[in-house]
């Protein structure tokens, strides 16, 4: 497993780098943050190309999710980091890992160890070794903005906002509930949760329910590791009334 390295920051003292045996990658992590970026506003990790997961972090990019490195180990960078197009992170790293593209650049949010919403944006480089095989990629997370403390607040501005009916509607569904369950449930005919399941498919274009279930998670619409489903309170409009 390949682990992240740290040189000896010291203007006096300058080492030559150790040479990566034949074939074996090189410390990809290392090599990838720029040249005068800190820790605090720029971190990075090595990642699986095959199922992107987490392989190895520096201990900025741990703390940004109120992890340890070891603890940050293993983990989704789906599960950590959102963009705030549906499914554009899986694009762009099914692209690095067919080698049609080396490198991409893309505005994400995620959640630190708080539970509070930050920004960031996050560049994937793929590392390759010499025979062209894929070694490795490097995600480079780099701070643009200021944590949200106030939880009403969006975590991506622009982003789906449900009333309180349909937000529970989508938690039903999300949850497996049938339409019949549903209209018990919430009070509501069949054909009133058939509609605005109906509303909700075109609005998140989706083909059927368990795309629309699709759609809704990779816009971040819920609440990360909970069950049942709930919709973030964010993506809520509290104003409105249910009819």
């Amino acid at each position: 497993m390949a682990t992240t390295s740290f040189p000896d920051a010291s203007p006096r003292k300058k080492h030559r780098a150790a040479q990566p045996a034949p074939g074996a990658p090189r410390d990809i992590t290392q090599r990838s943050a720029p040249h005068g970026a800190t820790a605090w506003n720029a971190c990075t990790a090595q990642v699986s190309p095959a199922d992107l997961t987490v392989r190895a972090a520096d201990p900025a990019f741990a703390r940004r999710f109120g992890l340890d490195t070891d603890e940050i180990r293993g983990s989704s960078l789906l599960d950590l980091l959102r963009s705030t197009v549906p499914a554009r992170l899986e694009e762009h790293f099914a692209a690095l890992s067919s080698g049609r593209r080396r490198r991409f650049t893309e505005k994400v949010t995620g959640r630190d160890g708080a539970g509070l919403a930050f920004s960031a944006q996050l560049t994937g480089t793929a590392v390759r070794r010499p025979s062209g095989e894929i070694a490795g990629v490097v995600v480079l997370l780099h701070h643009t903005g200021g944590t949200r403390r106030n939880e009403a607040e969006p975590v991506s501005a622009g982003g789906p906002v449900l009333s309180a009916l349909d937000a529970q509607v989508l938690e039903g569904v999300a949850g497996g509930e049938s339409t019949v369950q549903l209209a018990s449930r919430l009070y509501l005919s069949r054909q009133g949760i058939e509609y605005r399941v109906g509303q909700m498919l075109r609005r998140f274009d989706a083909p059927n329910r368990p795309a629309l279930v699709a759609r809704a998670h990779a816009l971040g619409m819920f609440a990360v590791g909970q069950w049942p489903p709930r919709v973030l309170p964010e993506r809520v409009r509290q104003d409105m009334k249910q009819k």
